[in-house]
């Protein structure tokens, strides 16, 4: 029975991790174009799923299944996302999507070698 929610959040884990690079790249282009209020949405879905990596990481870790995931840098960027709303500089968060978290994400390889 655990193996198979284990490979539940090994597939899921892995569809996400491909889908965050083009996400934050969409994130970023938002900004610029001043659409504001679809990138705060998009924001606050990539904090929930930031949340839900790094509860996914915690249970692949107890089950003894690596990640490549760096957690810190995670809880970094988001720190920083929330600086840069705060003072309302859409520039500086639209740049560390594209620049900073874009590249981290496509840096991070998927989990392979469970068995479906």
């Amino acid at each position: 029975m655990m193996n198979e929610v284990v490979s539940e959040v090994v597939e899921s884990y892995n569809q996400y991790i491909k889908n965050i690079a083009p996400g934050s790249l969409q994130i970023a282009t938002h900004l610029r174009q001043d659409e504001i209020q679809e990138a705060l949405q998009l924001i606050l879905q990539f904090s929930e799923g930031m949340g839900w990596l790094v509860q996914a990481s915690d249970l692949l870790a107890k089950n003894e299944v690596k990640t490549t995931l760096q957690i810190d840098q995670i809880h970094d960027f988001l720190n920083e996302i929330n600086s840069g709303l705060e003072i309302q500089d859409y520039v500086l968060v639209a740049d560390m999507f594209e620049y900073e978290i874009a590249p981290f994400f496509e840096q991070v390889t998927q989990i392979e070698g469970i068995e479906q």
